[in-house]
Parts: C-alpha cells; sequence; structure tokens
C-alpha cells in the first residue's frame, strides 16, 4: 500500500470517508482542519485517514476507513501505524482515536497497534447524530476513546 497526503485542492474521498462517519458536517469540518491521507494499492484507492490536531501536542486520528473490496488484508492497520508515524514526524506527542462501542474489529484493531481505551463518552452518538446508526447488529450508541503516548 503506497500511502501519501492529499495535496490541497485534491478532491478527498468523501464516499468513503462516509463509510467511517455518515456526518456530512463532521467529515467537512475534518478535512478543513485537518490532513487527508490515501492509501493506494495497485493504483486504486483502498483507504482514507485524516489527522486532526486537537490540542497542543495532541492529534486525533479520524476517519479510518478501508473500501469494502480490501477488507481483511491488514491495510486498516497499515494505515494507522502510517498515522502514527506521521504524527510522531509532526512532533505530537499523544495521538488519540474514538470509534463506536458497536465497532468490534475497530476496537480491536486500535490495541494491535498499540492504543489503550482511556473512557467511554455515553450516547455521544444519540447526541451528535440525528439517525441511529447500527453496525454489527445493534445500535451505536457510544463512542470509546482510545490514546497512545508517541
Amino acid at each position: 500500500m503506497n500511502i501519501m497526503r492529499l495535496t490541497d485542492g485534491a478532491d478527498a474521498p468523501l464516499e468513503l470517508l462516509y463509510t467511517a462517519d455518515p456526518s456530512v458536517e463532521a467529515v467537512d469540518d475534518y478535512l478543513t482542519r485537518g490532513e487527508c491521507f490515501v492509501g493506494m494499492v495497485e493504483g486504486r484507492l483502498a483507504g482514507v485517514y485524516v489527522l486532526l490536531p486537537t490540542r497542543p501536542f495532541t492529534a486525533e486520528l479520524v476517519n479510518v476507513a478501508v473500501d469494502e473490496r480490501f477488507q481483511g488484508r491488514g491495510y486498516g492497520k497499515l494505515l494507522v501505524n502510517h498515522a502514527v508515524a506521521e504524527a510522531c514526524k509532526r512532533g505530537y506527542k499523544t495521538i488519540e482515536v474514538g470509534t463506536g462501542n458497536s465497532g468490534m474489529m475497530q476496537i480491536a484493531l486500535y490495541q494491535k497497534c498499540g492504543f489503550s481505551i482511556t473512557h467511554v463518552d455515553v450516547d455521544f452518538f444519540r447526541r451528535h447524530y440525528a439517525k441511529p446508526i447500527f453496525e454489527n447488529g445493534m445500535e451505536c450508541r457510544h463512542m470509546v476513546r482510545l490514546s497512545q503516548d508517541l
């Protein structure tokens, strides 16, 4: 996988970004404030993430998504590890990520990449999203927050 930062003015892969976060407003905000990276495999878009500065010395990894055709091949792990390396290069001391309580695979992935669960924001998705989100046969209600010291 070849991972590169999108240059200013390049079109972000919105359809893929919306698979990680269905909120148009949130995705637009992330893209305005953060840096978007895309992962290409044999010239095809395979994945995406956004690295977002949040507080002094802290970045958040948001909108990690792997196209369905490329899932299960380790590309998600490559994207997450790339984000950690990019955060280090930029001088951040901490990288954070949040995911829904119903995303069992995502929670496992982040922990395999060195993140630790720090807290749960109860009913986050009910408060911030107009429609309920369902994943893995359950409602995504809570934001599971994870962090890694760099």
